[in-house]
């Protein structure tokens, strides 16, 4: 099993590639035995390596660690493409380091166990969401007239308004107890 960064091999002993698709879900059952559950989408897949690197080979650990580390114009995680039958599998196409990148050393052997996460970048359900027409925002309103603010600062000036029969007797009430 070969996996490829933007055409440069990762170099190590024993690589291991596991597939991850986290399916987000909300539980709408609230405290009944209903089985209701809302989806709330797709999240990135993701990519957990771990291979073994001897100490002699500790360039490669160098290597590894130098991709973790770039970064793109702006700051942003550089962004990989990446060749693996387990990536090619999950539709994977362009990953960035996520997570953690780990390196201990092996209790027999003279090597570090390497263990590091790749996030999916673009992946399709992101695309098909942006994709997507949004929903056009509808016009709210409710019955009776616009309420209209003043122009004046100090509230002088105002145009007398016709109060309602209940208005009128509140003001009427407002005014005896001022």
């Amino acid at each position: 099993m070969t996996l490829l960064l933007d055409g440069q091999k990762v170099r190590g002993k024993g690589l291991k590639v596991t597939a991850n698709l986290r399916i987000e879900s909300e539980d709408m059952s609230g405290q009944t035995s209903n089985t209701a559950a809302a989806h709330k989408g797709f999240k990135p897949k993701s990519l957990t390596v771990s291979l073994l690197i001897p100490f002699r080979d500790s360039a490669h650990l160098a290597q590894l660690m130098s991709w973790a580390e770039a970064t793109a114009a702006g700051g942003q995680r550089r962004t990989y493409r990446i060749v693996n039958d387990t990536a090619e599998a999950f539709g994977v196409r362009q990953v960035e380091f996520s997570d953690n990148l780990s390196a201990r050393e092996d209790d027999s052997l003279a090597a570090w166990r390497v263990q590091f996460t790749l996030s999916e970048k673009l992946s399709t359900a992101e695309r098909v969401e942006t994709r997507r027409p949004s929903n056009p925002v509808k016009q709210q309103s409710a019955p009776g007239q616009a309420v209209s603010a003043s122009t004046s600062d100090d509230g002088a000036g105002d145009q007398p308004t016709e109060l309602t029969g209940f208005e009128a007797v509140l003001k009427r009430l407002d005014d005896a107890l001022a």
